[in-house]
């Protein structure tokens, strides 16, 4: 019995450590003191959100996704609206689509997300999403990704901030060819897998704040 005590008193102990690791993780976010400026990311998979929490949670500005592809973001109206009304900075993401034309995509962001003296730059989130398996060629993506940005800027008045996933770089390296802001994804540690600094950076997918269920993205400016 004594043989068995320590292999079960072990993983107790690594149940209890994965456990304090699990919350202190869901809490975690950058020193203040590093990145003045933070806030959230979110989609209608977020749900209905208490954006006046969320800024008593220490969020300073908050982007919504307002399309993807040819889609609208269901909860996007209010979002905008809410994040507004709580008096923090809003922006607007739309999530890039290998399967979607350039122009449709501009299209239906510029129809969705209207002109605001206070809207931070727009964003797109470059990524592989599911339900779309094109992978046209490196040269095809990025003449289209510049038609995009081309249409967006000139509605939005704007630079286009880049949110390039580390999997989507890696295929394409996009960042190394298209000169806009940088906004990097990695949870807890500065990502270095684009061709120039970043900008933003996505530091936790799974942050928890009071406002939104769930865990949501929270994001950090560089000085």
């Amino acid at each position: 019995m004594r043989r068995l005590a320590l292999p079960v008193g072990l993983g107790v102990a690594v149940l209890a450590l994965a456990g304090a690791l699990y919350l202190a993780a869901r809490g975690w976010r950058p020193s203040a003191s590093d990145y003045q400026f933070q806030g959230v990311d979110v989609s209608d998979a977020n749900g209905a959100i208490d954006w006046n929490a969320v800024k008593a949670a220490g969020a300073d500005f908050a982007y919504a996704r307002a399309t993807q592809g040819g889609d609208r973001d269901a909860r996007f109206e209010d979002n905008w609206r809410g994040i507004a009304d709580s008096g923090m900075r809003r922006g607007a993401i739309h999530s890039w689509s290998l399967c979607r034309l350039a122009t449709d995509q501009a299209n239906n962001f510029n129809t969705t997300v209207p002109k605001a003296d206070d809207a931070l730059p727009p964003a797109v989130a470059i990524d592989f999403i599911d339900g779309c398996n094109d992978r046209p060629s490196r040269d095809v993506v990025l003449e289209e990704l510049k038609r995009f940005i081309i249409m967006v800027e000139a509605h939005t008045e704007r630079p286009v901030l880049l949110l390039v996933s580390k999997r989507f770089e890696a295929n394409y390296d996009v960042t190394s060819a298209l000169d806009r802001p940088i906004w990097s994804a990695q949870n807890f540690f500065p990502p270095d897998y684009a061709a120039r600094p970043w900008r933003m950076w996505r530091a936790s997918d799974m942050r928890r704040v009071d406002g939104v269920e769930g865990p949501v993205n929270w994001d950090v400016v560089t000085k």
